[in-house]
């Protein structure tokens, strides 16, 4: 009897090829948005921008591979939207909305809330060079991103992560008020 055993292994082994591939990228464009993250912090924006231009061409390739796999790209992407908005915030004291990322809902939200962290960072570096004004625009920021959020309560299999991230970012927020206080 055939049951067609060749051409199912064959075709297994070509998605467990794309998923090597999805993998292998992931990790560069992780790396990329992490450098990122770090160029920001350490005020070389013009690098900064230039590894999110290399996540992005990664991003870009990744989206080619097999679309039944796709899901495993939402955490690069979120990474990525999390540098994009940590770029705009330091840069333009400003959080690009939803349509300037070609990303889906829950990478968008989730890398929000993750930048929140990463601006409260910016806030605490206000702080310590003496520039209190600084620090207080980038507390509202923060604010501003968890309270648009807040409304949002869906399950885990909606919005996975979504919940947990929006509890760090409150308890972020908390710690973060009283610093600035």
């Amino acid at each position: 009897m055939d049951f067609g055993i060749e051409e199912i292994e064959k075709e297994l082994m070509e998605k467990e090829e794309a998923l090597d591939k999805i993998l292998n990228k992931k990790r560069e464009v992780v790396r990329l948005c992490s450098n990122a993250i770090k160029s920001i912090h350490g005020k070389d924006m013009d690098q900064a921008k230039k590894y999110v231009k290399e996540a992005e061409k990664e991003i870009n390739s990744l989206r080619k591979v097999d679309p039944d796999l796709a899901f495993h790209i939402n955490h690069v992407l979120q990474e990525y939207v999390e540098a994009k908005v940590t770029i705009s915030v330091v840069e333009e004291k400003l959080v690009p909305p939803y349509k300037d990322f070609d990303v889906p809902i829950e990478s968008y939200l989730n890398g929000l809330l993750d930048a929140t962290g990463e601006i409260k960072r910016e806030m605490y570096e206000s702080l310590r060079k003496g520039k209190k004004k600084d620090a207080e625009v980038y507390f509202e920021i923060m604010e501003k991103i968890y309270d648009a959020l807040l409304p949002l309560k869906f399950s885990n299999a909606v919005l996975p992560e979504f919940r947990r991230k929006q509890d760090v970012a409150r308890i972020q927020i908390e710690q973060a008020r009283g610093e600035l206080l």
